[in-house]
């Protein structure tokens, strides 16, 4: 019997090894068992997006469902995860369960579960959910039938990419975006965007509009190492104004400007509360995440706006979505949020509305960035994943929590924050960051400066210090 954990997102394990028909059957009947004691008359939404057997598991969380009396709203095809939060809110469903690993490798799939608000459902719902799967599953697959279950009302096909197209036209002035002059590109990077962006902008420059499971042997994570073929695209096009990246579910953001430079998630956070504040009119909290870049403060002190820093995960972001007014709220990573849409991460969202700043203002996005510049001050932001022993992880994070680290070479620390992780400040706008991830031999680093060759200075003599 494997013992099956949810994550920072989810539950994510390698398809055909602890990802199985069986376990996908184990998490489901506990979910189902969680639905019946908190809802009357319980309905989920289930979808999956491109990933290798997606369908089949999709369909095993369908028939456990319906073989419990619970309503399903299948997805018709693939889809994206914010597409399955908002479907959960505009049907009135209990949850959602999208089968996704979302940025992860191609080997992996995993089982993410939405609240009734189209968002993360919370933590500790979460694990009353992990604390009911059964050793084994009771359910006999074979004898459920989804064909009688639709004939029986307990299941419904539902055209969910229709409607989150619908929202998106609802939404955005999409005749400025197409006649602006601008020039725009898009990357789905194989994922479960590529078929909605290609209905909305088919005029656009596309790649890897395709469904592969595999994903061509890369993990779809939006980040700029994997995204060379489009730099070089946008570099070598020498008319394209701007590049969105999303990544395997659709609901992480890349972004590249006209010259084809990475525009990292901290600078679009800026953006985002820059037009929505400034160009927009409106208001309410930021929210975000303990890693990101400490000139979100210097933006909202500008504007008045409160700021609410937490831990990493979106869940975190989303909790105060759903009880509070909230404009922004976003991460380090490219999970990104706004008002007047769901309180859940969406790529395609939060590009559609940089592109509607950019037609509204004929401004590229260098010069949009400028405006943010004029308010914050420049900065750069890197990262260094360090892939080192269990024991080695243990005795660093050991000596963060004894105040071990005064300094790293020439960079002496004036301060420490330890909210998640350990934040060493080497003044209010330069620092370092050290925290160890959960699920893996991997200690990651993070550095804050003025210029990028900073930042990257600062990791390289925190590296030497750590491993010496």
């Amino acid at each position: 019997m494997t013992k099956i954990k949810f994550g920072t997102d989810g539950w994510r394990a390698i398809i055909a090894e602890e990802f199985t028909v069986e376990n996908v059957a184990r998490v489901t009947e506990a979910t189902a068992i969680w639905l019946k004691k908190n809802f009357d008359k319980p309905s989920v939404v289930v979808g999956h997006d491109c990933r290798f057997a997606g369908e089949l598991f999709a369909h095993t969380v369908t028939k456990i469902l319906v073989a419990n009396d619970i309503k399903v709203f299948l997805a018709k095809d693939f889809v994206s995860t914010p597409m399955i939060s908002l479907g959960t809110v505009r049907h009135k469903a209990s949850l959602g369960i999208i089968i996704t690993a979302s940025h992860n490798p191609p080997s992996y799939n995993g089982f993410k579960l939405k609240g009734y608000y189209g968002g993360p459902l919370g933590p500790e719902k979460v694990q009353e959910i992990e604390d009911m799967i059964p050793e084994k599953s009771s359910a006999k697959l074979d004898s459920i039938d989804l064909k009688s279950a639709e004939e029986k009302g307990l299941l419904e096909i539902t055209p969910l990419e229709d409607m989150y197209v619908k929202h998106v036209e609802a939404n955005f002035d999409l005749a400025a975006i197409k006649n602006s002059g601008l020039k725009f590109a898009y990357d789905s990077m194989y994922g479960a965007g590529q078929r909605v962006m290609y209905r909305l902008f088919p005029e656009i420059v596309h790649l890897h509009n395709d469904h592969n499971p595999g994903f061509k042997g890369q993990a779809p994570e939006p980040i700029h190492k994997n995204l060379t073929e489009f730099s070089n695209l946008i570099k070598t096009s020498g008319n394209i104004d701007c590049g969105l990246v999303t990544d395997g579910d659709a609901d992480r953001i890349g972004l590249y400007d006209h010259k084809g430079n990475f525009v990292d998630s901290h600078h679009i956070i800026l953006l985002l509360i820059h037009y929505l504040k400034k160009y927009k009119g409106m208001d309410g909290k930021v929210c975000t995440a303990f890693s990101s870049t400490v000139k979100i403060k210097n933006m909202c002190d500008h504007y008045n706006l409160p700021l609410d820093v937490v831990k990493i995960g979106f869940k975190y972001i989303c909790n105060i979505m759903i009880t509070e007014d909230v404009l922004v709220g976003g991460e380090e990573s490219g999970g990104i949020a706004i008002k007047g849409h769901i309180p859940e991460r969406d790529g395609i969202w939060m590009g559609l509305v940089l592109w509607e700043f950019m037609a509204k203002t004929g401004k590229k996005l260098t010069e949009l960035i400028e405006e943010v510049y004029a308010i914050t001050g420049p900065f750069s932001f890197e990262r260094n994943d360090l892939a080192i022993t269990e024991d080695l992880k243990n005795k660093i994070v050991s000596n963060c929590k004894n105040g071990v680290y005064k300094e790293f070479g020439k960079y002496k620390v004036q301060r420490l924050d330890d909210l998640d992780g350990f934040k060493f400040f080497i003044d209010d706008n330069t620092w370092t960051m050290i925290r160890a991830s959960g699920t893996e031999p991997v200690l990651r680093t993070y550095a804050e400066a003025a210029t990028k060759e900073q930042a990257f200075d600062i990791l390289a003599d925190v590296k030497k210090v750590l491993l010496n």
